[in-house]
């Protein structure tokens, strides 16, 4: 088989798992934020069983992965697999007046994507911890100067103290979103950098920060 045919047929497949409205509406509610299968469940309205099917037939097409939750170990999160949805996802528009990035300790994976939000979109951005540390990690500070963002700065800070009526809550670590239940706006299943405690480790929380900051912030306009 040609490269060329084996491109069409894997086109083909991928069209194929996005024909059932099911898994359409799936894939439109990962576009927004990565999800537990209960929160899809609750979302869709669908049976745990049918869920799971559709999540296995997407899954086989390359589509959607699956990661364990770094905080309440039972739960998993399922995302869209990076690139696999290029041109094809929703490109409406939301307002924000500001965004609020949410790590537990907010000392790495939301200082840095509140360093890279504002490089990137004229919308304000902060981040916050619902559980702040003294300080700011070395290696996310170490981070921000290799990849050009200006040096991260000043004390963690608790999500309450910053809180505002109105702000889009995207949480970049599992514990906080299930702390936070429903009262955060997206969710980014970022792994946590600071347990591996290596500059791959860092890189890869910074590149896929970035990747889903590209994605998101030509959707996202001043409120």
């Amino acid at each position: 088989m040609n490269i060329e045919l084996a491109r069409v047929e894997e086109r083909s497949a991928r069209f194929a798992a996005l024909a059932d409205p099911l898994r359409l509406r799936i894939v439109d509610a990962l576009a927004r934020s990565d999800l537990s299968p209960s929160e899809l469940q609750q979302q869709l309205g669908a049976s745990s069983n049918l869920l799971a099917h559709h999540l296995s037939v997407l899954a086989n097409a390359g589509l959607v992965e699956r990661g364990r939750s770094e905080g309440d170990r039972r739960r998993s999160y399922v995302r869209l697999v990076s690139g696999g949805l290029e041109g094809l996802l929703p490109s409406s528009t939301v307002q924000a007046r500001r965004v609020v990035f949410v790590c537990t300790a907010n000392s790495a994976r939301s200082q840095l994507a509140a360093a890279l939000w504002s490089a990137r979109s004229s919308v304000p951005a902060i981040s916050a911890g619902t559980h702040p540390a003294e300080r700011i990690d070395p290696g996310a500070v170490d981070t921000a100067e290799r990849h050009g963002l200006e040096t991260l700065s000043g004390p963690p800070v608790a999500l309450p103290d910053v809180a505002e009526a109105g702000d889009f809550v995207i949480t970049v670590c599992d514990t906080a979103h299930e702390e936070l239940a429903a009262t955060s706006t997206l969710h980014w299943s970022i792994p946590d950098p600071v347990r591996a405690g290596t500059a791959d480790a860092f890189d890869l929380a910074f590149e896929t920060i970035a990747r889903r900051i590209d994605e998101l912030a030509p959707r996202l306009q001043p409120a």
